[in-house]
């Protein structure tokens, strides 16, 4: 049995894109909350047929590449995108993939149908790009018009552009003059390049105009998914609890397998709930001994990763203490602190509040805590 092809995706962000305008390049510039280029990288690393990441970038954006996830490989560029190709091509020579993909960063909008099309294709011809036909009558001229050009064979280009690694590494390493993309330093080598069906959305972001677009886009696609947690734990021995993530001193101590963190139990129940997998004690079972007096934060960041690896980001979690005891106000922000430390959030996208039950019910006797809490999820 042989192993399946490899195959990497090879984002290009070294440009600058001073056309889009702003104060950053454009592939950094947020949209919906997130930097431009991280939506095409989550389309690339959420999709089957791709088994890794490579972003070239340029040497000073160093410090952006924190925003990325971890399992991205950045590289710097060079002084073109020709150059910036190469620069990955070699540094990938030495465990060299079978195919590679490459895209534009300011094309944030790319489907996995795109994605899918073009790897099918490109396993069976070698080389192949999306592209979109053109529709518009075409003219040209300059002040008036002096000619119509015929349209029936012409193409509007997209990425990714895909090629099997020997056939682009060779065109690359071959080429003598500039290119505007991949597909002509390949056809230049004297290799076809098939054209696979690409899509209007696909659009690549260039002044600003398009940043309104590109977000219409993505908002059309997003899916939002809503769970809920509840949990509960009663006191016992002990001088101390921990409540979302922060130890208070206490008359007494919370019981549970776990470090019974009834508030951080809560909120991963919630993620796990808008995932439609389960709760807790599902994936990490009290009666396993491993998991005896475990830090909840173990549980909280598998449920983030699970997320992550679902195409899904969480856009906010809403926790509820309930309890006459302790008094939480003057902990709640460093709870919602250490909370977004662990799920990787802003703290303004994390809140924590408390209430009593009126000295109602086993909360209200001081027999425990309770917690509730919301999350919401977007996929990516």
């Amino acid at each position: 049995m042989t192993d399946a092809p490899k195959t990497i995706a090879i984002v290009l962000a070294a440009g600058r894109g001073t056309r889009a305008g702003g104060t950053v390049p454009k592939q950094w510039r947020m949209l919906l909350g997130r930097p431009l280029i991280a939506w095409s990288i989550d389309a690339f690393m959420s999709h089957a047929d791709i088994d890794a990441v490579v972003v070239v970038h340029h040497p000073d954006d160093q410090d952006r590449i924190a925003q990325l996830p971890a399992a991205v490989r950045a590289l710097h560029g060079g002084a073109n995108r020709d150059d910036s190709v190469r620069c990955a091509l070699e540094a990938l020579k030495d465990q060299a993939p079978d195919y590679v993909l490459i895209h534009d960063a300011a094309r944030p909008c790319v489907t996995h149908s795109v994605i899918s099309r073009c790897v099918e294709t490109m396993r069976a011809q070698g080389a192949a790009a999306p592209a979109v036909a053109v529709q518009d009558t075409l003219w040209r001229g300059g002040d008036t018009v002096t000619a119509q050009v015929d349209r029936s064979d012409l193409w509007r280009a997209q990425t990714p552009q895909c090629f099997s690694y020997p056939v682009i590494y060779a065109a690359h390493a071959a080429a003598t003059d500039p290119a505007t993309d991949d597909v002509q330093v390949v056809r230049a080598a004297g290799h076809p390049v098939a054209i696979v069906p690409g899509e209007a959305d696909n659009l690549k972001v260039t002044v600003p105009g398009d940043f309104a677009r590109a977000e219409r886009i993505l908002r059309g696609r997003m899916k939002l998914r809503l769970g809920n947690g509840f949990d509960v734990h009663k006191f016992g021995p002990g001088t101390e609890i921990t409540l979302c993530g922060v130890t208070l001193p206490h008359k007494a101590g919370l019981l549970g397998h776990s470090d019974a963190d009834v508030g951080m139990h809560a909120v991963t129940d919630a993620i796990y709930g808008a995932l439609a997998r389960g709760d807790i004690g599902q994936h990490f079972p009290p009666s396993d001994p491993q998991w005896k007096g475990a830090p909840s934060d173990i549980f909280l960041k598998h449920a983030v990763q699970l997320a992550k690896d679902l195409g899904f980001h969480i856009e906010n979690v809403d926790c509820t203490l309930i309890c006459e005891f302790p008094k939480i106000g003057p902990h709640a922000q460093a709870m919602q602190a250490r909370m977004a430390q662990i799920m990787g959030l802003e703290c303004d996208q994390v809140s924590i509040k408390a209430t009593t039950s009126e000295t109602l019910g086993f909360t209200g006797r001081e027999e425990g805590i309770a917690a509730i809490a919301t999350a919401a999820l977007v996929s990516q």
